[in-house]
């Protein structure tokens, strides 16, 4: 939470990513670091808006219209520990189609200045803290009503395995009820966890890089190939996560955690502003790759998911068919348990060769920003043209005098933004293992332990 305000202020368009002062501790003060972060004059008052709280809770009003108006797969999801299955309606990507094909028309009629792309930029620290206040509010909401949740309901409601332990503060965070849903008149019924997972903040993510590419183009009137790269990979990441929605009722988010602020804050907030941190980076500080350093990002992309998708692949068909031409030749050993588990292949390299695919991938969306960071200059007394370049440097307009993006003795230092992406994506994908294993040593038992003394590296050999 602190990290979805902090980096705003940190880096920005007011003095530099990272503002100077964090360059210099020594001389930093307050009265510094509030004038180069652009603090609102009007202190936390501005960090909130009614007129931008307005406009976001009509968003989620449209994302909710459009779910029930919209036709959808109507598909029954895993069976619950009562024995019944939910419901659940499937039309996200229609969804999110029908919303970016508005603002694609209102781009053709208005360009870069298409009112939805400058109240993106204009009202970015607003954004967070209305989302941020729906994702309290609902992690409260379902808190509350999960008291009402009895044995034996006709709605099917159940209490999260994880998510009753009498303290209140952890219940509230990881989610006490398991799908919490509710009623609107007209509408009908909405599973307000599934319908967070992929469809306000997954889109929202699409919607804040779009916003950003429309900024760039505003202050340099054109767009680079790396804002281009960076929007392209994250925007089909947001379409296949979208197309795929179905595959959301195998994952864990909906067979087993509650949805509580872990959830709420992670899809509203965190995902659609922390995830899009490179492309609000490139909107004032464009890198332009060239042919080679295209070439560069597109081959680290391509590698990462050759690891992915073959090792996923090749699970998927030894599972469904083990006599298939193209697994057939693999080892494995059997469990007692009467399962089997591969130790040759992708994943007789390691026991999570998916994942050491998935984070390969992770760096093509934060190389295109290359050795990042940069400095605001105020008042350069350059006369140009709107988009002129100084050797390779940005230069915003400003009336008469300019306005310098140069890195300066910030070289370097952006990158612990605009790779934080990166290191955070490993924790992830190192705490996720650590669960799986788990999960595994109490479905194999003894089995598990003589798995790892055949695959003996959990994502990196020789590493980790």
């Amino acid at each position: 939470m602190v990290t979805n305000f902090k980096d705003p202020f940190v880096c920005n368009d007011v003095s530099g990513c990272p503002i100077p002062s964090a360059l210099h501790p020594r001389s930093l003060t307050l009265a510094k670091v509030k004038e180069e972060a652009g603090w609102p004059q009007d202190g936390l008052k501005g960090l909130a808006s009614l007129r931008v709280s307005g406009f976001v809770l009509a968003y989620y009003l449209l994302s909710l219209v459009l779910q029930a108006a919209l036709p959808g797969l109507v598909q029954q999801g895993v069976k619950l520990r009562s024995g019944a299955r939910l419901e659940y309606k499937f039309n996200a990507f229609s969804s999110a189609m029908t919303i970016l094909l508005g603002a694609a028309i209102g781009t053709y009629l208005n360009g870069a200045d298409f009112v939805l792309w400058t109240f993106i930029w204009d009202n970015y620290t607003q954004l967070i803290t209305v989302n941020l206040g729906i994702a309290f509010a609902l992690s409260c909401f379902v808190y509350y009503r999960s008291f009402s949740v009895k044995a034996g309901n006709k709605h099917n409601r159940e209490l999260a395995p994880g998510g009753h332990s009498g303290n209140l503060i952890y219940d509230w965070f990881i989610g006490r009820e398991l799908n919490p849903r509710i009623t609107f008149p007209v509408i009908g019924t909405i599973d307000i966890k599934a319908f967070c997972e992929l469809r306000p903040g997954m889109l929202g993510y699409v919607l804040l890089d779009l916003a950003f590419v429309a900024h760039q183009y505003k202050l340099y009137g054109s767009v680079s190939d790396s804002i281009i790269l960076i929007t392209t990979f994250q925007s089909l990441y947001v379409f296949d996560a979208l197309w795929m929605e179905p595959a959301i009722l195998s994952t864990m988010d909906i067979t087993t955690d509650g949805f509580g602020f872990m959830l709420a804050f992670g899809d509203l907030v965190w995902l659609p502003f922390i995830y899009s941190l490179q492309a609000r980076y490139l909107a004032v500080h464009p890198v332009h790759l060239g042919l080679s350093g295209v070439a560069g990002v597109l081959a680290v992309q391509a590698f990462g998911y050759w690891i992915f998708r073959s090792a996923n692949n090749e699970k998927n068909r030894f599972r469904t068919n083990p006599k298939d031409p193209r697994v057939a030749h693999l080892q494995y050993m059997k469990t007692s348990s009467g399962g089997t588990l591969l130790t040759s292949g992708w994943w007789g390299f390691c026991r999570h060769p998916n994942y050491l695919g998935d984070w390969i991938m992770a760096w093509s969306y934060s190389l295109p920003t290359g050795i990042s960071g940069y400095v605001v200059k105020h008042g350069s007394p350059v006369m140009m043209s709107h988009g002129d370049m100084i050797d390779g440097e940005g230069v915003v307009s400003g009336g008469p005098m300019k306005q310098q993006i140069l890195q300066g003795e910030a070289r370097g230092w952006g990158m612990l933004i605009t790779y934080f992406y990166v290191l955070y994506f490993a924790v992830l994908l190192i705490h996720r293992e650590m669960r799986d294993e788990e999960a595994c040593k109490r479905k194999y038992g003894e089995d598990w332990e003589n798995y790892k003394e055949k695959v003996r590296w959990r994502l990196l050999p020789g590493i980790y």
